[in-house]
């Protein structure tokens, strides 16, 4: 079994009912990203000038044929140039303006029918009104997670292509802070499936599988 599978122990991951408060057992400090305030921006932008590197395979046969762009898997977009302006009027709020370099993998097809992939990058400017809170120890951080698709281009120069690109970007204001969240306690894991307990492991099962502390008598 797992948390979902054939597993009806109260204490496991999933919905609260209309009496899952009861089971509320503490209160617990975690270390979490907090989200302040966010954002979401779609734009389809046009004349978009990708010059390409990182030819696969290398050295493709001129001229290319363009096929599509999207956002680098598992590559995150960069921030530079930041500037938090705060309003005056409404101190926790600010104005907030940045670059964001989205790195970005092109597909085309060279002279030979040869589809290869190359690399290049999309920088977009943006400006934006969050809520933004006072400087403290723990430091606030504006992130960018960002995608672009495309599939509208053409070859204009050597290794480059101009292109026209829906891009959306969700922009964060995140600290990483210490919580205190209600809690019901630790989750009791199932068995595996599969598992078998041999003497071997019998010392083991004694653990526990997190840390405990005891309540001293008041």
């Amino acid at each position: 079994m797992s948390f979902y599978i054939n597993n009806t122990n109260p204490n496991r991951p999933g919905p609260i009912g209309n009496s899952g408060l009861n089971g509320i057992c503490e209160k617990t400090l975690i270390e979490v990203t907090k989200v302040f305030d966010a954002c979401v921006s779609q734009t389809t932008e046009s004349g978009i000038i990708l010059p390409v590197t990182n030819f696969n395979p290398a050295n493709p046969a001129q001229p290319l044929t363009y096929i599509s762009a999207q956002n680098t898997e598992g590559v995150p977009a960069v921030i530079s140039d930041l500037v938090i302006d705060r309003i005056e009027c409404t101190p926790n709020y600010a104005n907030v303006s940045m670059n964001i370099t989205i790195p970005v993998t092109v597909t085309y097809r060279d002279a030979n029918g040869v589809i290869g992939t190359g690399t290049s990058s999309i920088t977009v400017q943006k400006s934006v009104m969050l809520f933004v809170p006072q400087p403290s120890l723990s430091p606030v951080n504006i992130t960018a997670n960002a995608l672009v698709s495309s599939t509208i281009g053409a070859y204009t120069s050597e290794n480059t292509f101009t292109i026209t690109a829906c891009i959306q970007i969700m922009i964060k204001v995140t600290s990483v802070v210490d919580l205190l969240v209600p809690s019901f306690g630790y989750p009791v894991v199932p068995p595996c499936q599969q598992a078998q307990t041999t003497s071997v492991c019998q010392g083991l099962a004694d653990l526990p599988l997190y840390p405990t502390a005891i309540t001293p008598n008041r």
